[in-house]
């Protein structure tokens, strides 16, 4: 009785949800996955035909050859990862640290070091581009490894000291202090019970601390020239006064996606650990 009354209220039974969820879900991979699979198109069409991508058959690797040849290209992929993983490294070396005191200990300096990455983080980065390229030129750093990793530190302990803080707040603190009544230090504590417990959450924020350093273009634009290129910048040089290369910036995209989508594939089972903790 009850389900006849259900369909004449028009109600959608349960196999029509799950046809209209699996047809929802189906549209929104199709609309993520169309962009990529024309970009892997294009990347392989030769120029004179680039234009016409849907037409014909004919196919070629001469845009990859030609991004794997170009020496400015190769440096700005190695300066890229490079500074990624720099980045990733040193912000989750304070980024833990900075976590752990917040979510355990209560006084003046948490308050005002939770004051000041509050503050940061409220102010949107791309007001810190003007001033930073002051403060890198001033400091002789313009255009160097340091100049722009500093910022992008920044950037990641501001913003995941927040999340690592709630990640430790869901470690139960009984286990740390029974390290401590035992004989260990606050130290000892640490690296012995909070740190292996948070150890999910840490390779979340590594993954998606080194994705957001290898995408991010708006730093990288202002900070670095041409001792330091990185893929993002020089993607973008491929439009010119002549008009716009498709199939090298294609094939340079590509090639960009790769380690992105490595990480993502190997580490997402790591992000969805770290999160749900």
């Amino acid at each position: 009785m009850t389900g006849v009354q259900h369909r004449r209220s028009g109600g959608l039974g349960p196999r029509a949800r799950r046809a209209f969820f699996a047809m929802a879900l189906a549209a929104v991979c199709v609309l993520f996955a169309f962009p990529v699979f024309w970009l892997v198109l294009t990347s392989l069409r030769p120029q004179s035909g680039v234009y016409y991508v849907h037409k014909g058959l004919e196919f070629t690797l001469d845009s990859y050859l030609h991004v794997l040849r170009d020496e400015r290209l190769v440096q700005a992929f190695v300066n890229s990862g490079l500074i990624a993983t720099l980045a990733t490294v040193f912000s989750i070396l304070v980024t833990v640290t900075s976590g752990y005191m917040l979510s355990r200990f209560r006084g003046p300096i948490s308050s005002t070091w939770f004051g000041t990455i509050y503050v940061l983080r409220c102010v949107p980065y791309i007001t810190w581009v003007l001033p930073l390229y002051f403060v890198t030129q001033s400091w002789g750093v313009y255009d160097t490894y340091i100049g722009l990793l500093l910022p992008h530190i920044a950037v990641h302990i501001c913003f995941f000291s927040w999340l690592m803080k709630g990640f430790f707040d869901g470690i139960d603190a009984s286990m740390e202090h029974a390290a401590l009544i035992d004989g260990c230090t606050r130290w000892g504590a640490f690296f012995r019970v909070a740190l292996p417990s948070a150890v999910p959450a840490i390779s979340a924020l590594a993954v998606l601390c080194w994705l957001f350093t290898w995408n991010e273009f708006l730093f990288a634009l202002i900070l670095t020239g041409q001792n330091t290129p990185v893929i993002t910048v020089v993607m973008a040089q491929f439009v010119s006064e002549m008009g716009l290369e498709w199939n090298l910036m294609s094939a340079t995209a590509v090639l960009a996606l790769v380690p992105a989508f490595l990480l993502t594939l190997f580490g997402q089972k790591y992000v969805v650990r770290g999160l749900r903790i």
